[in-house]
Parts: C-alpha cells; structure tokens; sequence
C-alpha cells in the first residue's frame, strides 16, 4: 500500500481527566500489556458497561468503551447532553480507570449503513496494520464512529506511531485520526520478570502519572 509521506497533525483533542472481550492467550500474551493487562482491561470494561446500563436503561447501546492498561475511550452517539455527562460520570468513577478519553458525539443514531461503512474501516485498517512489518498491530485498539479512526494502546517509537496514524488517515471513508496511544520505550510488559505483589485476582491500579499527554489528532482529508 502506497501512502504520501507527509501526515499532517496538531495537538487539541480534549482529555476530559485522569482517575483513579479478554483475547485469547497467544494473542494476549503477545501484546505490550501482557495476558494480565487484557484481563485488567476487560473488567473495568465490563464494569463500565454495566453502571451505564443501571444509571439508565439502553444508553449503553449507542456507547463504545474501550480500555487500555486502564485508559479509558468512550466513543459512540447519544441523544442529549445529559447523557453524554451520565456516561461520563459512571466511566471516571469506575474502579481501575486512570485516564478517560471521552469522544462521545450528541447527534442522532448512526443509520445500518453507516456503521457497516465504520465496521468495514475498522477491519481493513486492523488488516492493514498485521501484514505491515513496521507496526506492532497487537498493541493497538481501534474503533470507528462515523468516519473518525480512534486509536489506543502503545507503539514502542514515533515512527511507528505515525506509521499507523498515516495508514489509517488514507483508507477510503476515514474522515478523520485521533490517536491516544502511549509512547513506551523497554521490554513490553507481557516480557518482563514477574515483580512481587498482592495475590491473584487482586488488581494493582496504574499510576496517574503514568496517562499520556494531550493525544495527536490528524486533519480532516
């Protein structure tokens, strides 16, 4: 795949605040977070998912949550403001949630159409960055929502990272890339020693200070 070389961007995507399904195990493992981030992970996922759905019924629906090592995304559309807030609120005091990314649009549903054109983004852009041997594909999360390419997770250098911002900003469709993926240097966690801590199925919180700073957000094309 032929893509320019020059990738616009500037920083400005707002980070609402830092507070404070799992893959199989071949494919956990291989990820920078390790077998016991994406476990992490899927249950402050689930947690979330369910206080949206007892703080009210079907809002839920039109809401994608996605974690991180803890980093939370929230993306999707919502009828009102005040849902939009609702979400927000049961994400931020969520037990494990050290960062919130809220990218939640108040406009109508999106129409069958439209999310299948977002479902098919999200597939050739995941497949797009597996056979490209300068992308760590493992280590990235992606969700589409009418257009905009949001990314979470770790890339190892800067030029990865703008690698898979450029691979994304020129698929067909993409109207805009908003990355809020770490720069981590060192042995990806799934590879380093085992340090001692509390026993199993005792989650050990990240540190706020470890959230990363204002995300990149390439232009509209």
């Amino acid at each position: 795949m032929a893509l320019p070389l020059a990738l616009g961007g500037c920083a400005g995507v707002l980070v609402v605040g830092g507070l404070a399904g799992a893959a199989g195990g071949g494919y956990a493992a291989a990820q920078e977070r390790g077998v016991d981030g994406v476990v992490n992970d899927w249950e402050v996922q689930n947690d979330i998912q369910k206080g949206l759905m007892k703080a009210q019924p079907g809002l839920e629906e039109g809401i994608t949550t996605t974690v991180y090592q803890g980093r939370v995304l929230l993306t999707g559309r919502v009828a009102t403001p005040e849902m939009k807030m609702t979400a927000e609120q049961v994400a931020g005091r969520s037990p494990g949630v050290r960062a919130l990314y809220d990218e939640i649009e108040v406009a109508p549903p999106t129409s069958t159409w439209d999310s299948t054109k977002d479902a098919w983004i999200t597939a050739r852009l995941r497949s797009e960055m597996m056979i490209d041997g300068d992308v760590r594909s493992g280590n990235y999360t992606i969700d589409t929502t009418n257009g905009s390419v949001y990314l979470i997770g770790s890339a190892r250098t800067p030029a990865e990272l703008e690698r898979a911002t450029r691979i994304a900003r020129y698929l067909p469709g993409v109207r805009r890339v908003v990355s809020y993926v770490e720069l981590r240097s060192g042995a990806p966690v799934a590879a380093q020693p085992a340090l001692p801590g509390p026993p199993p199925g005792r989650a050990v919180p990240s540190s706020p200070s470890a959230a990363p700073q204002a995300p990149i957000e390439v232009q509209k094309l």
